[in-house]
């Protein structure tokens, strides 16, 4: 299939397509600047005063600029039937982390390979709508939401290996380095010696950047970091005992040792946090301190252990590792690990993100994840009058409604391995001003690897966002059904295998997106009982209506975006992490008692709120004798201040059956 990467077939419609909306842009972004005036910022402190001087100033210019965006308008509406319904965006990373050479490490053969999905609503409005959510800012928001994931998925890793015979628990502030060192075939290697569990400790050159910006958006990938590869990765080993001694380091391969003095360097310490008990500097602390983390790095390059001598260009610094029972814990019946993490995982494969309605905004985000994801699709969606994306009809009314477009999907989707094929459709049931976007669903083939017999190894992933407006279950079930009928088609459409002769070997199946309902609330009865649930396996539900125990909500409290507790992902994963946090800060059902405040009825919530965000995956539909699983679930604070919604994330290891040589 031949991806779109210009919105339309030729030059020709690009040039007039460019000069319609510079006839409108002045007048979208003056509108957009007069209706912000009036809705509430709280970093503003003279928002009357804005209001009184540059409401006639927004007017009179509104005014002048009609007339053109009305000559804009009539050259833009009808090259709206012309337009592609997303952008394709590649930019060639040869090196060994590029899709190519991704794809020649797994060859199908031996125990298997794990995949790291996240998804996120990143609310990217035109500003005065994102002021309704309490979110401000849009065009900077992108810069550093984009800045904050590739940072956070390419933090390079330090491992822990946990030799205890009491502490089972993986204490970490990322599952990215769960998996064992891989050699150069892309086979996981067995790890020398007694090892029970392994944790990772992110650390990261300063660069000349504020401890505080550091917390919230992770190391620079700019930053120097010669352990930014499984190969190189540092290796701590940490005994079993309990007795307040310190940990080791340890090399695998030759066996050095660096053990932390009691008068050693300062101790790792999260930006923004004073030092508390069971966080860094104290002996029963699970954190490595910078001095032991360097030693441990000079042991692997055969260098002296001078912190000085092996991080001159970039001193790095371990981050807390927080107590084990509060950051990464496995319940009883849970087969996988699960966290509230302040970071997005390293090494994360697959982004999909919903509401990035802005262009200008979007091509931000871009910009910024290109730094990381070698193939991005944006721009994904309609506008005009032209009916739905894949719909028969090309009227301008769909099943009675108006199908007038003026915002796209909002969804976005970034890859480190090569899209293979894409379709996008668009909900054709869409009510109120929710019609006014073109959401929809977008369908993803990626390829993932190959087999020694030049089999391709793919996967299917699926990004939606569902109908927003409460007491509408009826339109998202419609919805649903229709994601689940394109699915199919898709499927079938793009599968070049047959039983007698397969060309192709599927991995994984994933649905994820905002779909706008959760689990707990007695009016989402009906999409909790849908069949996709059938289909698709939650890794946070039991069953309709009922969450495992570890799930938490999404979807924050807007009136709490701003508080000093939770304006950094330190902050607000620590909130999280307590009941009464989470009962503060997030969203739950709303109460049908008159006059009920979120925040004055704590004693009458249930659960732990408002989960909207998922993601799916499939166990059949795949390759014989191969077998999904998830490794890891996390809930992510990274983007905090940034959006009114918790983005999640998910490894799945895809098991074929084989054992490990």
């Amino acid at each position: 299939m031949v991806l779109y990467t210009t919105p339309f077939p030729s030059s020709c419609l690009s040039a007039l397509h460019t000069v319609s909306w510079a006839l409108i842009f002045p007048c979208y972004w003056l509108l957009d600047r007069l209706l912000a005036l009036f809705i509430p910022d709280p970093c503003q402190k003279y928002q009357l005063l804005c209001i009184v001087l540059f409401t006639p100033i927004y007017l009179g210019f509104l005014v002048t600029s009609l007339p053109f965006a009305f000559l804009g308008f009539l050259l833009w509406f009808p090259l709206q039937s012309a337009r592609r319904p997303y952008v394709y965006s590649r930019l060639e990373d040869k090196g060994p982390a590029g899709g190519a050479a991704l794809l020649s490490e797994w060859k199908g053969t031996g125990p298997g390979k794990s995949f790291c999905f996240a998804t996120a609503n990143v609310c990217l409005l035109p500003d005065s709508l994102a002021r309704l959510n309490n979110v401000f800012n849009t065009q900077a928001r992108a810069k550093e939401i984009g800045q904050r994931i590739r940072n956070g998925a390419s933090r390079p890793q330090i491992k822990i290996y946990i030799d205890s015979p009491t502490n089972t628990s993986i204490s970490a502030a990322s599952f990215s380095s769960l998996v064992s060192p891989q050699g150069s075939d892309g086979m996981a290697r067995a790890i020398p010696g007694s090892i029970k569990r392994t944790a990772s400790v992110e650390y990261k050159g300063n660069g000349g950047r504020h401890p505080s910006d550091e917390a919230a958006n992770g190391p620079a990938s700019s930053d120097p970091a010669d352990c930014s590869s499984l190969e190189h990765a540092c290796i701590v080993r940490i005994s079993g005992d309990e007795g307040g001694r310190l940990p080791e380091a340890d090399d695998p391969a030759t066996g050095g040792q660096a053990r932390n003095g009691a008068g050693g360097g300062p101790r790792g310490q999260t930006p923004n946090h004073s030092q508390r008990d069971g966080d860094s500097g104290s002996l029963g602390s699970p954190s490595a301190s910078r001095e032991s983390l360097v030693k441990a790095k000079a042991g692997l390059d055969g260098s002296s252990g001078d912190p000085g001598a092996t991080y001159s260009k970039a001193p790095h610094k371990a981050s807390v590792v927080k107590k084990a029972a509060a950051r990464k814990r496995r319940h009883p019946d849970e087969a996988f690990d699960h966290e509230i993490s302040a970071f997005f995982p390293a090494n994360l494969d697959f982004l999909c993100l919903q509401e990035v309605f802005d262009k200008r905004a979007a091509t931000k985000l871009k910009d910024q994840l290109h730094g990381y994801f070698e193939y991005i699709l944006y721009d994904v969606g309609v506008y005009g009058c032209q009916g739905c994306y894949g719909c028969q009809s090309c009227c301008c009314c769909c099943q009675g409604r108006c199908s007038f477009k003026c915002l796209n999907s909002g969804l976005f989707f970034a890859s480190r391995y090569p899209i293979m094929d894409v379709a996008y459709h668009c909900y054709t049931n869409g009510k109120g001003t929710d019609s006014l976007a073109s959401k929809g669903a977008l369908f993803l083939k990626v390829q993932v690897g190959s087999t020694l017999q030049d089999q391709r190894i793919v996967g299917y992933i699926t990004c939606t966002h569902l109908h927003a407006l409460e007491d509408d279950s009826a339109v998202r079930c419609g919805q649903l059904d229709m994601l689940q009928d394109w699915l199919a088609d898709f499927r079938k459409s793009t599968s070049s295998s047959s039983t007698a002769n397969p060309e192709e070997l599927v991995a994984f199946d994933i649905v994820c997106g905002d779909l706008n309902f959760d689990n707990c609330s007695s009016d989402d009865k009906l999409e909790q009982q849908h069949s996709l649930f059938t289909r698709y396996k939650d890794p946070c539900r039991l069953g309709p209506g009922e969450e495992k125990p570890w799930a938490i909500g999404t979807l924050l409290d807007k009136d709490g975006l701003n508080d000093e507790d939770v304006s950094t992902p330190d902050n607000l994963q620590k909130v999280l992490e307590s009941e009464e946090g989470r009962r503060e800060y997030l969203a739950f059902p709303a109460s049908k008692s008159p006059g009920a405040c979120q925040k004055g009825r704590k004693d009458v919530l249930k659960g732990n709120g408002r989960r909207i965000d998922y993601m799916l995956y499939a166990e059949e539909g795949l390759c014989l004798d191969w077998k999904a699983e998830v490794e890891e679930f996390s809930f992510i604070t990274q983007l905090s201040g940034l959006t009114d919604h918790l983005p999640v994330a998910m490894r799945l290891m895809v098991s074929t059956g084989e054992e490990e040589a």
